[in-house]
């Protein structure tokens, strides 16, 4: 007899968006920010993109009232394309998912080595072995139960949320607006223009998104919420609060030091401008934090993996052992399979001396496909209903979600986005025994082989890309 699982409120599915979000980019957000736009563009840039996952934010709760039945993101890709397209979907989440967890093994261990020396800059031999045994400690906690280490995640999130509010109050003290407002639009002229502004706009996109990976968590557990909808308001709720937190973490310190002095800021940059603030003790107390953030992330993104893979198999997408749960209801072949991927990934990090910036740039382009799946179902769902009342709103609201992710994915390096398709290959064969255990004569479609066609086209230009330097590892 299956156990009766605990079901998830508001608060604890609400702590689960903010803390899938806030991770490790937040405590890096001034110069990687301050690297590519001033803070007029920067204030565009957030205007733009705020708007732009608002929308798949709203696609996301009318999606979940509509649709109650529908289990996993990458079921509304399933429902617009058939069963290959909830697997482009679903493989795309858990790709970015566990790539991930791959940046914040590497932060975490840069943010130690502040405190241990010897780990140098977080991809030498100690910090991969460090690493790996923080990654099987998570995937223990996780096999422990699902529900139980969402509510250790709210805790996490609660005391990592403190230490970004002393900083803003610092901040807020110490801010000088002659220092904010004298290099505002980044121009030659210092003057506005549409066409600089729109260029720094297209520099910060990957930052941007990488910081807004995870808004989906709670539709992601959305079968194990207390209700669909408390699902949807935590999503909704989440987003609101990401968004203030990100405003005042990014433009403040445009007040505090010149763009040129920020730019040149070691990670994490909130240590350094904190310290700046309040003495040596505000680097420390920082890097502490950003410590406790990459652990709530992380170990939200093991659950949210597994919670993928757990629910394409019960949908036939994946072979059935990936859907095999233990007797806490968790799938352990899943979480141990990825645990084994993520492994192989961190020892390459040896090889490496970019991997952060290599692995969110990787995580964050996957996502991407999840993303702009979720607003075309919204546009088929609004289209299908638009005699209803308020559907010409929704269908809009698909429309906007779609334009926007069809131009963050190619703003943010169409080269990233192509090495996905390497990774896809694998999932492929693993989409064809799935078929075949289920006695599927004819896997694909005419149309889903031109679609795997086109795969192998990206993953051969991304190799090529690799090889001639114009995607840097």
């Amino acid at each position: 007899m299956e156990k009766e699982n605990k079901k998830l409120g508001l608060l604890a599915l609400t702590a689960l968006v903010i803390s899938s979000s806030v991770g490790s980019g937040i405590f890096g957000i001034a110069s990687d920010m301050a690297a590519g736009t001033s803070p007029g563009a920067a204030i565009a840039a957030w205007i733009i993109s705020g708007a732009g996952v608002l929308m798949l934010c709203l696609s996301l709760t009318n999606i979940i009232s509509k649709k109650p039945e529908l289990s996993g993101i990458f079921s509304y890709a399933t429902e617009t394309f058939g069963p290959f397209g909830g697997f482009i979907s679903g493989w795309g989440y858990w790709l970015s998912a566990w790539l991930g967890n791959i940046a914040f093994a590497t932060i975490m261990m840069s943010a130690l080595s502040y405190f241990i020396p010897a780990l140098g800059n977080g991809n030498n031999l100690l910090s991969i072995i460090t690493a790996s045994i923080i990654l099987w400690i998570m995937c223990l906690v996780v096999n422990r139960g699902i529900e139980s280490a969402a509510f250790l995640n709210t805790i996490i999130t609660i005391c990592k949320l403190v230490p970004l509010l002393l900083f803003v109050i610092a901040a807020i003290i110490a801010f000088k607006a002659d220092i904010f407002a004298a290099d505002f639009w980044g121009t030659v002229s210092g003057n506005f223009s549409l066409k600089d502004v729109m260029s720094q706009v297209n520099s910060s996109m990957m930052v941007l998104m990488w910081v807004f990976v995870g808004i989906e968590g709670a539709a992601m557990m959305a079968d194990r919420a207390e209700t669909k909808a408390t699902a949807g308001k935590a999503t909704v709720l989440g987003l609101i609060g990401l968004l203030c937190v990100y405003l005042l973490l990014t433009l403040l310190p445009y007040g505090l030091m010149s763009r040129a002095q920020i730019c040149e800021l070691k990670q994490p940059a909130m240590a350094y401008l904190l310290s700046y603030i309040v003495g040596p003790w505000g680097a420390a107390f920082i890097n502490i934090a950003m410590i406790i953030s990459v652990a709530g992330c992380w170990l939200s993104w093991t659950m949210l993996p597994v919670e993928t893979t757990l629910l394409m198999a019960q949908q036939n997408l994946l072979p059935k052992k990936f859907g095999e749960v233990n007797d806490k209801n968790v799938p352990t072949f899943s979480l141990v399979f990825m645990t084994v991927l993520s492994q192989i990934f961190i020892f390459t990090l040896l090889f490496t001396n970019k991997a952060y910036n290599f692995a969110y740039s990787l995580c964050t382009a996957a996502i991407f496909v999840t993303w702009i799946l979720v607003c075309i179902y919204q546009v088929k769902l609004s289209y299908i209903n638009r005699e209803k009342k308020g559907e010409a709103r929704q269908l809009t609201i698909g429309l906007l979600g779609t334009a926007f992710y069809a131009w963050a994915i190619w703003a943010s390096g169409i080269g990233y986005f192509l090495l996905c398709m390497l990774v896809y290959i694998i999932g492929i064969f693993l989409y064809i025994k799935a078929g075949k255990e289920n006695g599927v004569e004819k896997v694909f479609s005419k149309k889903e082989k031109v679609v795997i066609m086109f795969i192998l086209i990206g993953a051969a230009i991304s190799v090529y890309m690799l090889i001639t330097g114009a995607i840097t590892v």
